[in-house]
């Protein structure tokens, strides 16, 4: 008999095959955008200037295979690297999972509606600018808090 528990409320992180791994990403596109860290005080802000490979509508990599050959300083989340994800917003799937809360009503697998993440109001949809449109000397700039980070 196949259990009716969802995998993310029955497998750890790290029983989960590749597949339901890269279904937790619930396409906000947060962990595209470029953070900051005060050397001082070791606080990291986010701005709402987004790799240059995020698409800002659909807030999915353009390129997503071939990532780390164009960024090849972009983050590989792995199940293994869970105990890390304090720099992931408070709402990502990965980090929620990690610190044991349960997904949001929000969430694709939740709801069902892979469009759900943007009409809560989570996702950065719309409401980012690339890289490639902004120094890296003016990054500063652009520090938001998004819903979720207060």
């Amino acid at each position: 008999m196949v259990s009716q528990t969802p995998f993310w409320q029955r497998k750890s992180l790290e029983e989960m095959t590749e597949a339901e791994w890269e279904s937790l990403c619930d396409g906000c596109g947060r962990c595209c955008l470029h953070r900051l860290e005060d050397e001082e005080t070791l606080e990291v802000y986010t701005t709402c200037v987004s790799c240059r490979l995020l698409d800002t509508h659909s807030c999915r990599c353009s390129n997503y295979p071939e990532r780390k050959k164009y960024v090849p300083d972009c983050i590989q989340l792995t199940p293994k690297d869970a105990t890390g994800f304090a720099w992931l917003p408070a709402t990502c799937a990965y980090r929620t999972l990690a610190e044991g809360r349960p997904l949001a009503s929000w969430h694709p697998l939740v709801s069902g509606d892979p469009g759900s993440v943007h009409t809560a109001g989570i996702s950065v949809q719309d409401q980012v600018i690339s890289e490639d449109q902004v120094h890296p000397d003016d990054f500063q700039e652009h520090i938001v808090t998004w819903v979720g980070d207060e």
